[in-house]
């Protein structure tokens, strides 16, 4: 099988939302799949991008970029596909169209108990920075 990674599609929007609930299931309340897609759609859509195996959608990245960083969200792949390089494609795929924008830094947050995804991040060239993560929520 041939990994295919291209932008999303409005018809891929129940594997997506099928893939984040298997791949976040713990997400909090206000991450809702279908307005978060909506909204991508809208803003950015060329930084959605998905990973296929044949016609099988594995895995999903979203990101953005406001003119002075950029952010990543919603790197998942499916259990049965991990540790194939698969996360690292989507990652490097979606770096180099930020970079293409002008992109001088890309920031993520993870969990702090998330020692697994840290590991790999940090093996893609993330370090974990001083800072205080603050947000408000409309």
């Amino acid at each position: 099988m041939k990994l295919k990674i291209r932008p999303y599609h409005e018809d891929d929007q129940d594997a997506v939302i099928k893939l984040w609930m298997k791949v976040f299931p713990d997400a909090p309340p206000h991450n809702n799949p279908a307005r978060d897609i909506k909204t991508k759609r809208e803003v950015q859509p060329e930084l959605f991008l998905v990973a296929l195996l044949e016609d099988d959608l594995i895995g999903t990245v979203m990101a953005g970029f406001d003119g002075h960083r950029g952010w990543v969200y919603y790197l998942g792949v499916d259990p049965d596909y991990q540790r194939q390089g698969i996360g690292t494609a989507l990652m490097k795929n979606v770096e180099s169209k930020l970079l293409g924008m002008g992109c001088p830094k890309l920031n993520l947050q993870i969990r702090i108990d998330n020692a697994e995804v840290q590991t790999f991040y940090e093996s893609l060239g993330y370090s974990t920075e001083d800072r205080l993560s603050m947000g408000k929520k409309f």
